[in-house]
């Protein structure tokens, strides 16, 4: 506001009205005329597109595939050829309020081999605001459904590969004048970025963290994330405790179940035993199946069994439950479709 000659607290106000849901500047009533107009004139109000929108008849999930700006704010587009890119979030609905799924990156450089996400590597970060409009553009859609109370930032990407972005959308998140979200109702996910850890046990204690884990072998664990070759499963385990200590926070650890490869008994074993003593909660999640990674799910019943074998070593552990089954609802299936 300043660079438009405006007293600061001009800005505090169109804050408050985009988190409002207004579209144009013209609906600012407690903006003067002039400023309205030379707004309306220099600057927009830009959500995503929609490019696509899939509603399960299960469940009501719906899953949005949004159409980014590219980068150069004088170009819009809806594909990598163009400069800009597409990206992907989801609504869920659970007895306790209406959660979104949103994407921090468009693609991902981290080259999880079971990951729709990650097929094509990373375009680029998204911005705070990108990460704040996939939230505002599907309340927009689900207005008979009531309010957005919980976000989990696990869609595509690695949040922490983005952290600064991230930092500002929990802030705006968080804000009474934004979406006056409690940091308790966020969940962020890394697949393992230790730095990125210690730097969110700082600067968020009161946000939930989940860690994909997957694997109980550090053999295992790298043929399947490449990440874990930087950050091996001790290293890993160690950053967690530290993580709980310092914040008192409980970790969900998620493990993805792939078929005849993490999922016999002894992995359930090896899992316990990793995780002995830690406040933790184990989400173990029958894999997606995606096609072309080689990789295949396992029975809910077997997921069940797992999950018996944890809480029996004194692990508590629960099975995902089972949302969109008849859409493409695991993360970058949507995407890779519209490539």
């Amino acid at each position: 506001m300043q660079e438009l000659g405006e007293p600061k607290f001009r800005a505090r106000q169109v804050f408050e009205w985009v988190y409002k849901g207004v579209s144009t500047f013209d609906e600012m009533a407690n903006l003067p005329k002039a400023l309205r107009t030379k707004l309306s004139e220099t600057v927009e109000i830009a959500l995503p597109e929609v490019l696509d929108m899939q509603v399960s008849k299960t469940d009501g999930t719906r899953k949005f595939l949004f159409g980014m700006r590219s980068n150069n704010k004088n170009v819009d587009v809806k594909d990598d050829n163009s400069g800009g890119e597409a990206i992907e979030s989801v609504f869920m609905k659970y007895k306790y309020g209406n959660s979104i799924c949103i994407s921090s990156q468009a693609g991902c450089r981290m080259g999880c081999k079971f990951c729709a996400s990650t097929m094509n590597g990373l375009t680029r970060n998204l911005t705070a605001g990108e990460m704040i409009g996939q939230i505002l553009k599907v309340e927009q859609s689900i207005r008979n459904d009531g309010r957005i109370g919980h976000i989990v930032v696990m869609g595509t990407g690695e949040p922490f590969d983005n952290y600064d972005n991230l930092a500002k959308f929990l802030s705006i998140a968080h804000d009474p004048a934004g979406l006056n979200i409690s940091m308790r109702n966020i969940t962020v996910s890394t697949c393992g970025v230790i730095p990125g850890i210690e730097r969110f046990a700082e600067d968020f204690p009161q946000t939930n963290l989940a860690i994909s884990l997957h694997a109980t072998t550090d053999e295992m664990r790298s043929s399947m994330m490449p990440i874990n070759n930087r950050y091996p499963l001790d290293e890993l385990i160690n950053a967690a405790k530290k993580y709980t200590d310092k914040t008192g926070r409980r970790i969900t650890f998620e493990y993805t179940m792939v078929n005849g490869v993490n999922d016999s008994d002894d992995d359930a074993i090896r899992l316990s035993k990793l995780l002995k003593g830690m406040l933790c909660h184990v989400n173990i999640i029958p894999l997606n199946k995606v096609n072309g990674t080689g990789f295949d799910t396992v029975s809910r019943k077997r997921a069940t069994e797992f999950a018996k074998l944890l809480d029996g070593y004194h692990i508590p552990a629960t099975v995902r439950r089972e949302l969109g089954s008849d859409i493409d609802a695991a993360c970058g299936q949507l995407r890779l479709k519209h490539r």
